[in-house]
């Protein structure tokens, strides 16, 4: 029963949000279109925020589910990559106009809605380990010391993704799935090369920058 109560109270959450926007969209609002009392819809989400969250949460659960076909099947780099790009545009579908609304709050930095925040670390780091998993399934060769770095490389290049399909108002998605189709190749040929003497040093240097960075 708790469960379900939560379930509906996230479901009506999304719809008002997506319906009347975040900004104006109240607890209370959302607690009387659920049919619940706002007690208890603070009891299961002290604020507008813990919703996005677990909006985060369940699209990483079912872009999980949405992947294991490919990656079950798929052994090479660039069809494993392209495939869980893909499946994350597939179903995230539905909240493509949400998204649109949304995406200012997500965008600032200092926000705990931003995918970058300390508040999104579950889901971010969820993500991180389905590209871990591209890596690690994958038999193409490439350098190793990339391999090791690359499931976050790959979940960044999966956020400039997420930044163009907010932008994107072709029909379907159809240029997002452009972008993945041009841009994979490409991706596969970088981390492809990796290995061979004359380009690993150069791959080292990179991962060198991005370690700086991180710290």
């Amino acid at each position: 029963m708790a469960e379900k109560t939560r379930e509906l109270i996230v479901e009506t959450a999304l719809r008002l949000f997506r319906e009347r926007g975040f900004e104006a969209t109240t607890m209370r609002a959302i607690a009387a279109e659920a049919g619940v009392s706002v007690g208890n819809a603070y009891y299961y989400f002290t604020s507008k925020e813990q919703l996005i969250q677990a909006y985060y949460d369940r699209a990483q659960a079912e872009h999980e589910a949405a992947c294991r076909e490919v990656l079950a099947v798929e052994r090479s780099f660039a069809g494993r990559l392209g495939g869980v790009l893909r499946a994350w545009v597939r179903i995230s579908e539905p909240y493509h106009e949400f998204a649109v609304k949304f995406f200012k709050h997500a965008a600032e930095p200092s926000n705990p809605l931003s995918p970058f925040s300390a508040e999104s670390a579950p889901a971010r780091e969820s993500a991180i380990a389905i590209y871990r998993e591209v890596v690690d399934g994958s038999t193409d060769r490439m350098d190793s010391e990339l391999r090791a770095e690359l499931p976050e490389l790959l979940w960044l290049l999966s956020m400039g993704v997420v930044l163009f399909w907010v932008h994107d108002t072709s029909p379907g998605c159809e240029r997002t799935y452009r972008l993945i189709d041009c841009t994979v190749p490409l991706v596969d040929r970088l981390v492809g090369l990796s290995h061979l003497p004359g380009i690993r040093g150069v791959a080292r240097d990179f991962i060198e920058v991005v370690r700086e960075l991180r710290v």
